[in-house]
């Protein structure tokens, strides 16, 4: 899963825009939130209210004396895992091909289709 002109590697993410995930490992372990956006080539995802950041911008046209913003920042995709709803616990994802041949996602503790 390479792209042949720039040579960056996309990673496999299973997760997607959308997705209530747990943060497994880190500052924020424990935390759950929904993925806002994913970052293949990066190997990260960002998640609403995960990694927080405050960054200081000069002044500009949208803040004319200057400010301290705070962004949400990426996290790697091994520190954070989908959150089963009716179990509330982190699971894995599995691939399950359907009879037609499309592929769906269950997770690997229930079996259950993932929605």
């Amino acid at each position: 899963m390479s792209n042949s002109n720039t040579g960056i590697k996309a990673f496999k993410i299973r997760l997607k825009k959308g997705d209530t995930v747990i943060v497994r490992a880190g500052k924020y372990k424990g935390q759950t939130g929904k993925i806002s956006a994913t970052h293949p080539t990066l190997n990260k995802v960002t998640v609403e209210g995960i990694n927080i950041v405050k960054k200081h911008v000069k002044p500009n046209r949208e803040h004319p004396q200057g400010a301290i913003v705070e962004l949400t920042k990426p996290i790697w995709v091994g520190k954070v895992s989908i959150l089963e709803p009716t179990t509330k616990k982190a699971s894995r994802i599995g691939m399950k091909v359907n009879e037609d041949g499309t592929k769906t996602r269950i997770f690997k503790t229930t079996g259950k289709e993932i929605k």
